[in-house]
């Protein structure tokens, strides 16, 4: 019963989503060439919250527990586990005092309007991830970016995204490389859980009534590890500990 309802509120939810990203496209683009950062920022910011609430279409609900008190004017290297699509702008919003950038695709940053325009020009890294020649000088200079202006990156270690809930093992490449180039900053490892039960079914109709929810995990500053290792181990371990697909 609940998957039948799902289908015509899961086309409400895909038109109201769409529309969202088409309205947005063009604020976007007159705050960051009219006023600049700060303007750009505070539009992707209304967006991130337009399409949570957009979700209620679908009866999602999105809880974030975060019982640490982050300085802002902190590089961060936020690590997660990475179910759905649904990981990305709750985590956006909630951490929006820190100003999130995140490393995605290359192949994001065309095509999707508000999307591609912010991962363009709103402080991310597109990475080609079969060409290590444009992956690896991209994100050196992203890492650069946080450390010098204080930001948040966001990795998603394990790649892709995991379609049943378990957790899949870590890359290290990526987090190697923000290590060294942002080496003022506190790791603050997330689990995210329930993500992907929107996409039970697949890409439609999406499944109803679902509860995210995001756990910060305590904060660890990178200089105190000498073995980097261990802290990937470490942060891994953490974050899958509370994980329950």
């Amino acid at each position: 019963m609940l998957k039948l309802l799902s289908y015509p509120l899961s086309a409400i939810y895909n038109l109201c989503f769409l529309i969202i990203l088409l309205i947005f496209h063009p604020i976007q683009w007159i705050c960051f060439k009219g006023f600049g950062y700060q303007a750009h920022k505070k539009s992707v910011d209304a967006l991130q919250y337009a399409l949570m609430l957009c979700g209620k279409i679908l009866g999602i609900r999105y809880s974030f527990n975060n019982p640490h008190n982050i300085d802002t004017n902190q590089a961060l290297i936020v690590v997660a586990n990475h179910q759905s699509l649904h990981d990305i702008y709750p985590l956006t919003w909630y951490m929006r005092k820190h100003h999130p950038k995140f490393i995605s695709k290359i192949e994001l940053g065309k095509g999707i309007p508000s999307v591609s325009f912010n991962l363009r020009h709103g402080g991310g890294a597109l990475i080609d991830r079969k060409n290590p020649r444009q992956s690896l000088p991209a994100l050196m200079k992203f890492g650069e970016y946080i450390e010098k202006n204080k930001r948040a990156a966001v990795i998603f270690p394990e790649g892709t995204r995991s379609k049943n809930g378990k957790p899949k093992p870590f890359q290290t490449k990526g987090l190697e490389i923000l290590f060294k180039k942002i080496p003022s900053a506190w790791v603050v490892p997330v689990s995210i859980n329930n993500s992907w039960k929107t996409q039970r079914y697949g890409k439609f109709p999406m499944g109803l009534g679902t509860h995210i929810t995001f756990t910060v995990h305590k904060p660890i500053k990178i200089s105190t590890f000498k073995d980097k290792q261990a802290l990937i181990n470490s942060i891994e371990t953490t974050i899958k500990a509370h994980i329950h697909p």
